[in-house]
């Protein structure tokens, strides 16, 4: 008697864990029901400049000049220049790096493949029944297999010839 009702309390168990939507990795914004406070920003006050001929040309769907800027703000408020914050595309010094990286070409959908084999990939490691009842985040069992070690990849190009200035050499076992 006692061992059917142990019984059909684990199934019943297993059905309720079985009927759990979540299928991400981690999820962050469980028991979340309301906007995230700290994701609003206050626009700065409008003021009216004192020339009104230099007023920079208008950006359909660009940053406005009421725009918060929190990262620029902090640069300056340290003492650096915020305007080395804006994209001014690839500087002279990465042309070559990048003209390297490219010489085979490119693959302009590359977002939305890695994605999408990603999103396989979580689908064939999803959550094992035990994780599903206890709640517990399998994003590194699943990345595992994915993982570098640094240890060894530091050991490889040491043995390869590359000079690894900023880190000893460890010891070997």
């Amino acid at each position: 008697m006692r061992t059917s009702a142990l019984v059909m309390g684990f199934a019943a168990a297993l059905v309720v864990a079985g009927c759990s939507g979540g299928r991400q990795l981690n999820n962050f914004n469980v028991g979340r029901s309301g906007p995230d406070e700290f994701a609003i920003l206050p626009t700065r006050s409008l003021t009216m400049p004192p020339d009104l001929s230099v007023l920079p040309a208008p950006t359909p769907g660009g940053a406005n000049i009421t725009d918060p800027n929190p990262k620029g703000e902090a640069v300056a408020a340290l003492g650096g220049s915020a305007e080395r914050l804006e994209d001014r595309g690839i500087a002279a010094s990465d042309q070559a790096l990048v003209a390297h990286a490219a010489r085979t070409g490119t693959d302009a959908q590359i977002r939305e493949t890695l994605a999408a084999s990603d999103a396989e990939w979580r689908a064939r490691n999803g959550r094992r029944p035990l994780e599903r009842i206890f709640g517990t985040s399998v994003y590194q069992r699943a990345y595992d297999p994915m993982a570098l070690d640094s240890r060894d990849e530091q050991l490889r190009w040491q043995r390869a010839g590359a000079i690894t200035s900023t880190s000893p050499a460890p010891a070997e076992d």
